[in-house]
């Protein structure tokens, strides 16, 4: 089960391509803002594009609700940038490859699309977080359905109450 809301969310530094090279990104590095964190299974599948184009549409919601959006999947940060390219992507994309973030946010899958023979463990499940300028978790959604897209208007009313 997901982290409860009123949890303080768990830190961490992991890594993105940009257009000026590698960088890391932190959660602490965002106390100005509100965060949305996006757990999402892999790049370059149907739902994930469908998922990250969406919110790539509506990234200006985001913004004036004081909201940074991230995407952590456990894809490496070249193939997640060369997926951000390819589909036109704009939310920041970051790797968490040792799959340690999902771990810490009880969002991991133990074995992923184990009746297709892909028991994948550690692939994170379709999974949202706001996390306020506190650090505090105030909205929770996690799905065991990688097929299931999260609630966006409910995210961005949770987002309006915060701002």
């Amino acid at each position: 089960m997901a982290l409860a809301v009123g949890t303080q969310a768990p830190d961490f530094s992991l890594s993105t391509i940009t257009a000026d090279g590698p960088k890391l990104v932190s959660l602490a590095g965002h106390k100005d803002k509100n965060v949305v964190l996006m757990f999402f299974p892999m790049a370059f599948t149907g739902v994930c594009t469908t998922e990250f184009c969406t919110l790539t549409e509506g990234l200006d919601d985001y913004t004036s609700l004081n909201a940074e959006v991230i995407g952590i999947s456990g894809d490496n940060p070249f193939a997640q940038a060369n997926w951000a390219e390819k589909e036109g992507i704009k939310v920041t994309l970051i790797a968490d490859y040792e799959h340690e973030v999902a771990k810490a946010y009880d969002v991991a899958y133990d074995a992923f699309l184990p009746d297709k023979n892909l028991p994948m463990g550690g692939v994170p499940k379709r999974s949202a977080f706001v996390v306020d300028k506190d650090g505090v978790i105030q909205y929770a959604e996690s799905s065991d359905s990688p097929g299931d897209l999260p609630d966006f208007d409910a995210i961005k009313a949770k987002l309006a109450e915060l701002s």
